[in-house]
Order: structure tokens, then C-alpha cells, then sequence
């Protein structure tokens, strides 16, 4: 099943009005900060690390020029043409190699695995801003493209941060500039509750390695000069 045109159509809104220098996007935060520590978490349980590695939803590739320099081949995908457009762009050595996916799309998932065999991934926030009806056939994507030697690390938004971004949204000036560009395009982040996820994890015949819970960091501060931090949750899965 594929993704719905309003969906696809959305995401290449957001991604052709957003700015290309790095930062800008709500959740486009120093690789250090993001990646760096979730890979933390992923490496021990790689039991191929010499596998293909696809950063899932890739966006503008800031997160994927990182993990192209700790795995020999890395491919950011994402459903945007004009997200990749940015991620190219932002490449110009061409650390990584960069495609649009629509993983929710069973032909594309298995068109990509025969090209790469099995593969690790890692996927960030990409789940709870998915369709409702479109997120089983994501997750069974995800099961596609790991096959029986790759393993998949996710990141998801948990159920507390969507009242935290409410409150951002309905603050005395509005959302902040940079999650204003979100709320305007009809994207809706936060909306998958926490005990749906392994369900769509088990249907998909994916087995949790390791889980925990560890705040999401953006590029956006409070009027304060405090950084948002978003609650989330993470979980290593392995094809069974």
C-alpha cells in the first residue's frame, strides 16, 4: 500500500520551502546530539555491521552524511524528492547515496532489498508523522529491508511529547518559527500511541532486541533560551 497523495504532498511542500542550511528544520539537531547517541545504543546489538545501512526518512540528510562515516555504505532514502534534493546537495563529496522511497510501498521495499540484500536501518521519527493506515505497511517495510541478518533502530516520538508540542503550538505567539512550518503543512507529529508501536512491530514479524526512553533533541528553544527536548522512545528490532 502506498502512501496517500495528501501525505506525499505535504512532505514535498514542507521540504521545498524549507531553508537549505542546516539547523533550520525543527528536528535537523547536530548529529552529535541525535545520531551520535542513538548509535550508541544500535551498535552493540549489529550482529553484521558491514551490512548496507539505510537512514529511513532520511529528510535533508544531515544524519545520514554522519553514519556514512562509521558504515561502508550508507542510503539515505525518503518519500520527498525535494528532501533528497537537499540531502544531494548537502553531499557534495557524495559520502552517501541518496534515493526517494516509498517503504510503505511493498514493491519498493522489496526492489531496494534485492538490491542491497539484507540491511540495518535507522529510522527516527518518521512513524508517528505517518498516516494512520499507512504505518503497519511502513513497518512492514522496515521488516523487508533488515530480512533475517539486518537490524533496525527506531526512534519515535512517545505519547507525552504530543501535549508538550500542543503547548508550543498554543502559546501566546504561536508554534516557534521553526515547528510553525510543520503545523502549516498538515504535518502531525506525536499521534502514534506507545503500546501501538510493538504491535506494529509483531505483525511485521519483527522481534524488540533492546528498548528505552530518551528525550528527542530539536533545534528549537524556548523564550527562555532553553532547548525542546521532545520525550521519546527507542528500540533496537531484528527480523525473526
Amino acid at each position: 500500500m502506498s502512501v496517500t497523495s495528501r501525505y506525499r504532498e505535504a512532505w514535498e511542500g514542507f521540504w521545498r520551502e524549507a531553508p537549505e542550511e542546516q539547523g533550520a528544520v525543527f528536528w535537523d539537531a547536530e548529529p552529535a546530539l541525535t545520531v551520535g547517541l542513538h548509535l550508541a545504543l544500535f551498535e552493540p546489538h549489529l550482529t553484521a555491521p558491514t551490512l548496507p545501512l539505510v537512514d529511513l526518512g532520511c529528510g535533508n540528510g544531515t544524519q545520514t552524511r554522519f553514519l556514512a562515516g562509521r558504515f561502508p555504505h550508507v542510503v539515505g532514502a525518503d518519500l520527498s524528492d525535494a528532501a533528497i534534493e537537499h540531502a544531494r546537495q548537502g553531499d557534495p563529496a557524495g559520502l552517501a547515496t541518496y534515493r526517494v522511497l516509498d517503504a510503505g510501498e511493498k514493491d519498493e521495499a522489496q526492489t531496494l532489498h534485492a538490491e542491497l540484500g539484507d540491511a540495518n536501518v535507522y529510522m527516527r521519527g518518521v512513524l508517528h508523522q505517518a498516516e494512520p493506515d499507512d504505518r503497519q505497511a511502513l513497518v512492514d517495510g522496515i521488516a523487508t529491508l533488515v530480512g533475517t541478518r539486518g537490524r533496525a533502530f527506531l526512534v519515535e516520538l512517545a505519547e507525552a511529547a504530543k501535549p508538550v508540542l500542543m503547548g508550543l503550538a498554543q502559546g501566546p505567539s504561536g508554534p516557534p518559527p521553526k515547528l510553525a512550518p510543520v503545523f502549516r503543512h498538515g504535518i502531525a507529529p506525536g499521534e502514534v500511541a506507545d503500546d501501538a508501536v510493538p504491535e506494529y512491530l509483531r505483525a511485521a514479524g519483527l522481534e524488540v532486541v533492546a528498548s528505552g526512553e530518551l528525550p528527542l533533541v530539536t533545534t528549537e528553544y524556548t523564550p527562555d533560551g532553553t532547548r525542546i527536548e521532545l520525550p521519546s522512545k527507542w528500540l533496537v528490532v531484528s527480523g525473526v
